[in-house]
């Protein structure tokens, strides 16, 4: 029986990224227009390609080709209110709320998803996946990538980690340690 591989990718840039405020439906910083197809012989052998339903997720998949297939498994964390907010005007001003968001993932004081909600959504979503064999390359977002991940090593990770050769993890501590995921220099986006 063949494996089923899913290759998720964070979309590109956005100015929302940029200010460290939470998204809106915006487009990506980049001419991703110019850059259609240009990514895809990387991953020439993917049976499908899907995305989230924003406009940053399907127009970053673009540059990986076409058909799309948009997943609304695949969207964003919904922020409920806080939405266009900068996470510095949190900070200010309804810092109770975001530390009590950060530490809880049942928590949810934007009015919108919490994280657990995203976890429980990408579950379901990744679940669906183990009947299909081949290589499915889905581009979504930061939350969603985590929650995968999180699903994945959930237990007794230790054993479902596999470390290829020359492979690299980057850690960084800022008040606590942060893995850091991100695309090989000669690969970055334009």
């Amino acid at each position: 029986m063949q494996a089923t591989r899913l290759t998720l990718i964070c979309h590109a840039r956005t100015q929302a990224q940029k200010l460290a405020r939470f998204p809106l439906d915006e487009p990506l910083e980049m001419d991703w227009q110019s850059a259609r197809g240009s990514r895809g012989a990387r991953f020439s052998q993917a049976s499908r390609l899907l995305c989230a339903p924003e406009l940053r997720t399907r127009q970053t998949a673009e540059l990986f080709g076409t058909p799309v297939e948009i997943v609304d498994a695949l969207r964003d964390c919904d922020f409920g209110h806080w939405r266009g907010m900068r996470i510095s005007d949190l900070q200010k001003n309804q810092d109770e709320r975001l530390q009590a968001w950060l530490a809880d993932p049942r928590s949810a004081p934007h009015g919108g998803e919490s994280v657990a909600q995203v976890g429980k959504r990408v579950a379901t979503w990744l679940k669906t996946l183990e009947a299909q064999p081949g290589h499915v390359l889905a581009v979504t977002h930061p939350f969603v990538m985590r929650a995968a991940l999180m699903h994945v090593l959930q237990g007794s990770a230790f054993n479902l980690i596999d470390v290829e050769p020359l492979s690299t993890i980057d850690l960084q501590f800022h008040g606590c340690w942060r893995l850091r995921l991100s695309c090989n220099d000669n690969e970055r986006m334009p």
